[in-house]
């Protein structure tokens, strides 16, 4: 029996009925498909991208370049996206692919770095630990079906190695990622040799990029080297552009019968 003065049963009706309320808007179902949520998901490609990373060693050191472009599908839409990083002192990354998955690897990057500060035990890691490390955090992501898309080249004083976004790795005195793997390569082996001069091993990366300028539609002619000498910290320049020639006949001519704008 409900008591009280007339407030009261007034303020007691009026929660009773907004329960009631908030009751006829709630569904309830034995169905189970009615309690399904949305399953959670990861990057199933990537979006904001780089291109080619080319690597060797020389007499003396080893050297990368990359260009400074990410492209937004096929625009190129950034273009001063530094590829190439240093990590510690003596160490230097270079990256294809996922831009935003390159800079989670060098937070990741920076923090073992700081926990090698924080030690204190006169240990840095080298390249070839840090070429390690990197193939077990690959290997871990993907392993969860959640890869960083991302294809790596580490050197360092007298090592150059690769990881790619499924952990796998390996090791040899030149390297080439993206469009590279292609059209870089065959000019390296043509032209390598163990005792390039640094000028030369320049030149070399120069030429390479320059290729892959004209034949990669995600390439950009303003690049960076970094270089890391034999008993010297790594250096990364400043960007530059590369001087490129488009006179050639076969850029010139039409292509596949095609009238019109000359476009090939």
């Amino acid at each position: 029996v409900i008591t009280g003065n007339i407030h009261d049963k007034i303020l007691r009706l009026s929660f009773l009925l907004l329960f009631l309320l908030k009751m006829s808007t709630l569904s309830f179902s034995l169905d189970p498909s009615a309690a399904q949520t949305t399953p959670s998901q990861r990057t199933q490609y990537p979006i904001v991208t780089g291109t080619s990373v080319v690597g060797l060693k020389y007499k003396g050191g080893v050297m990368l370049a990359a260009d400074t472009l990410c492209s937004y599908g096929s625009m190129a839409k950034y273009k001063d996206a530094r590829r190439i990083r240093t990590v510690g002192t003596n160490t230097i990354i270079g990256a294809s692919g996922e831009y935003s998955d390159f800079q989670s690897i060098m937070d990741t990057l920076e923090g073992h770095t700081q926990d090698d500060i924080n030690y204190d035990d006169g240990h840095k890691s080298d390249a070839k630990s840090i070429h390690s490390y990197l193939r077990a955090i690959m290997y871990q992501r993907r392993s969860k079906m959640n890869p960083l898309w991302n294809d790596l080249v580490i050197a360092g004083s007298g090592f150059l190695g690769y990881v790619d976004k499924i952990g796998t790795t390996y090791e040899d005195d030149f390297i080439a990622t993206g469009f590279g793997s292609y059209l870089a390569i065959p000019i390296l082996r043509s032209k390598w040799r163990p005792d390039l001069t640094e000028g030369e091993a320049r030149a070399l990366l120069e030429d390479c990029l320059r290729v892959l300028f004209y034949r990669d539609c995600r390439a950009l002619n303003r690049i960076q080297i970094a270089k890391v000498a034999e008993g010297e910290t790594g250096v990364v320049s400043e960007p530059y552009e590369l001087e490129t020639n488009w006179e050639g006949a076969g850029f010139e001519s039409t292509k596949g019968g095609m009238e019109g704008d000359g476009g090939w």
